[in-house]
């Protein structure tokens, strides 16, 4: 395994070493104008898809989209015959990041990640928490210049934690108001962030027209919606309101509250119904990372996913370790967890 995250950073690092050629080197059909023909098309609003459309593309911008029977292609565009193919929206991620971890080291990849997005079709990303606020920065500035490869970034700021002692608002408020100052667009309250200091960075955030994300713990679900957070990160699984004893501003074992919620039925409990209805009254979007939860899939039920949550996140580790631990379980071949993925 370690011969497999070594091969992985000289991967990422020869990618990111080597001079890019920038980005047109990557368009592989140039023209002013382009019509794909005979095309599906699915448009990202929730209509059904409709079959054997034109799509019209000038400069950067789509034209006209109708179908192929009506909607000719202009005598000087590029024609494509998209017959058996499907044109999708790019996609638009919202959590992810620019930077991997290996046991308790962290690797900033932007250029690399931000090619590796755009490939898979995804055109924008917030990139929800960084290790190297600068340098998420450095490849959105290239990116927006045309010189690199990569979609659309909105970076967020590095975590925003507590630190041991009494909670300090204040000093929550410097760290958003500095994140800010050096271009971030939103930022990230993390696990250990007590709720007067969740409402300073709120508050900071908003009174600069900026939204704020977060990964919560000690503070629950309600309460964060109530004090105006914008987003929620990873859903239910990481609310830790339905553990029962949670003591108020305490990140209790995160484990213990994904078994607390396994016991529960989601359809019927009324508190999950209340917590439902208090973030679409305060307008709060949930960021649910379904594909980061798939892997407790591995585990047969929830209830020994929890343990090896549990077992498998130390209770002072880093955020970025936390986070990725608490949504990647891996299972040997004996059966028994490991954090060695």
């Amino acid at each position: 395994m370690n011969r497999c995250r070594a091969f992985l950073g000289l991967t990422l690092t020869l990618a990111t070493s080597c001079s890019d050629p920038g980005p047109h080197a990557f368009v592989s059909v140039k023209a002013l104008v382009i019509a794909v023909t005979h095309v599906r098309v699915i448009d990202g609003t929730g209509a059904a898809g409709k079959d054997d459309q034109t799509v019209i593309i000038q400069g950067e911008r789509i034209r006209s989209l109708g179908n192929a029977s009506d909607l000719r292609a202009p005598a000087d565009a590029r024609v494509i015959d998209g017959r058996g193919r499907t044109l999708i929206p790019g996609l638009v991620g919202m959590h992810e990041h620019l930077f991997y971890e290996t046991g308790d080291r962290l690797y900033p990849t932007q250029a690399a990640f931000a090619r590796l997005y755009l490939a898979s079709g995804v055109t924008t990303i917030r990139t929800a928490g960084t290790v190297d606020l600068d340098g998420d920065l450095r490849v959105k500035e290239q990116i927006d210049a045309g010189r690199l490869p990569g979609p659309k970034v909105h970076v967020t700021g590095p975590y925003l934690n507590t630190r041991s002692g009494p909670a300090d608002p204040e000093r929550i408020s410097r760290e958003v108001a500095a994140q800010a100052a050096r271009g971030a667009t939103s930022f990230k309250a993390y696990t250990s962030l007590r709720g007067s200091e969740l409402r300073a960075a709120i508050q900071a955030a908003h009174a600069r027209g900026l939204t704020i994300t977060g990964h919560l713990c000690a503070v629950g679900f309600r309460e964060a919606a109530g004090l105006g957070i914008d987003n929620l990160e990873h859903g239910l699984p990481v609310d830790s309101d339905f553990l029962a004893g949670k003591q108020v501003d305490e990140c209790p074992d995160q484990g213990a509250s994904l078994g607390a919620l396994a016991g529960i039925d989601m359809l019927t409990d009324s508190r999950i119904q209340h917590t439902i209805a208090d973030l679409v009254r305060h307008g709060v979007a949930l960021t649910s990372t379904l594909a980061v939860f798939e892997t407790f899939r591995m585990c047969g039920t929830w209830s020994s996913c929890s343990r090896m949550v549990s077992d498998t996140i130390p209770p002072r580790s880093s955020p970025q370790r936390r986070e990725r631990s608490a949504g990647t379980i891996c299972v040997r071949s004996s059966g028994g967890p490991s954090t060695d993925c």
